[in-house]
């Protein structure tokens, strides 16, 4: 009896020991790298009161608890270890990957983009989000290099309106390729790049010019808390018809804050170069100075996104442009939803006003003269879709697009409408 006592009262010794000296985080980090989460979460359960407030313990607690069905708790674990240490990037991550878990997909793309920057993502809410997560995964694994990349074929018709030159209908085929890159440093810095080449083929109208063109971005960003600050460079090549080509490049900077988990906020601020090298098209040269802004909010318990976007600038021209320098304006809102895991989809409108500078003669389709005014340019384009993932990583995607440029330039004046479907993979 005595003997089994004083056993037990060394059990209770050792016990109070190992308590006192508090939880093996080394043990419990390995324990998660070999993917024993329930044991991790047994080893480091009984401390979770007395570290509290310890980054690296509620970051290693929160792993284990999202990879044992626990994505509640773990939510609350990543948010105590962001509340000690708001610039940990694996505790962002590990959150949005929380929210995914939770259903919560507008949340979700919110916290994995104060670290991440992926473009031309898909256009569903949550197929955006199961990306960001893949590469969130990734770095929980201890990977440095995270990436997305897609491939996109269809078909469409393109029907110009009689005040674009019409009626005119034309059948096309696209095609398009790209992907990004994202590699973590130390520090909360990261190295961001990009590539996106789009064709389109109006294989029913010879007289017709191909599109072919080219986007590129690269760029250092830093996680501040629950900010990311990113400057970089960005740019496009453009095919304009008989051997005529668009040159862009531009520096760019911008910052996204992460007011709460249902909003985000987003300024930036450019200056590009759009240059005709040659040819007919060289007068529409210019530089451009440009300020943005963008509000982010979920909806729908996360299941719908809303985003309003809002530009300004001016454009400075340096060839002869015929209309002189402008400054335009414009809005644009847009609607992200998911119906649910298979179906979403997206509405979008846009709204621009340019203001030019020098009077020029307006002349009619007789070529007679209206008169002499200064260019007012509104441009309007309005459009959406819907996405049907089939398989793991593949979607259809019927969209429509309209546009119309009004101006008080008769020539100026256009309109369009394009319906296409394509097939998308995501890698």
């Amino acid at each position: 009896m005595v003997r089994t006592s004083l056993a037990a009262g060394m059990l209770l010794v050792a016990a109070a020991r190992a308590f006192a000296a508090g939880p093996d985080l080394g043990l419990a980090g390995q324990l998660v790298r070999d993917g024993k989460y329930q044991e991790a979460y047994d080893l480091l359960r009984p401390f979770e009161a007395t570290a509290a407030g310890d980054p690296a313990f509620n970051t290693l607690l929160g792993e284990a608890a999202l990879n044992t069905d626990r994505a509640g708790a773990a939510r609350g674990f990543f948010e105590h270890a962001l509340a000690a240490e708001p610039g940990s990037l694996a505790a962002h991550l590990g959150l949005g990957r929380a929210y995914l878990a939770l259903g919560n997909y507008a949340s979700a793309k919110i916290e994995f983009e104060t670290v991440l920057r992926f473009d031309d993502l898909p256009a569903d809410l949550h197929q955006q989000v199961e990306i960001y997560a893949q590469a969130a995964q990734g770095y929980a694994e201890g990977k440095r290099l995270l990436g997305s990349g897609y491939a996109i074929v269809g078909v469409g018709n393109y029907h110009t309106g009689a005040i674009g030159g019409g009626p005119n209908n034309d059948a096309f085929f696209s095609a398009r390729v790209g992907g990004s890159l994202n590699y973590e440093l130390d520090g909360g810095y990261a190295l961001d790049g990009s590539l996106d080449y789009r064709y389109r083929n109006y294989h029913d109208n010879e007289d017709r010019r191909d599109d072919s063109d080219l986007r590129w971005n690269a760029v250092v960003s830093k996680t501040i808390g629950e900010g990311n600050l990113a400057g970089g460079l960005r740019g496009r090549v453009s095919y304009r018809g008989d051997g005529q080509y668009r040159n862009d490049v531009g520096v760019y900077g911008n910052y996204r804050f992460r007011a709460n988990e249902d909003n985000q906020f987003t300024i930036g601020a450019e200056f590009r170069r759009r240059n005709y090298p040659e040819g007919p098209l060289r007068p529409r040269s210019r530089n451009i100075a440009e300020l943005t802004g963008n509000w982010t909010t979920s909806l729908l318990e996360g299941k719908a996104s809303f985003s309003l976007a809002a530009s300004g600038g001016r454009e400075f021209a340096t060839d002869n442009r015929p209309d002189g320098d402008s400054n335009f304006f414009g809005l644009s809102p847009t609607l992200n939803f998911t119906l649910n895991e298979q179906w979403g989809g997206f509405v979008f409108a846009f709204w621009q006003n340019d203001r030019y500078n020098i009077e020029r003669l307006n002349v009619g389709p007789a070529d007679e003269i209206l008169g002499i005014t200064t260019r007012n340019d509104n441009l309007y384009e309005a459009g959406g879709g819907l996405t049907w993932q089939f398989a793991k990583g593949w979607t259809l995607n019927p969209e429509i697009l309209y546009i119309r440029d009004q101006s008080n330039i008769l020539a100026a004046n256009y309109s369009s409408t394009e319906i296409w479907i394509t097939v998308r993979k995501d890698f």
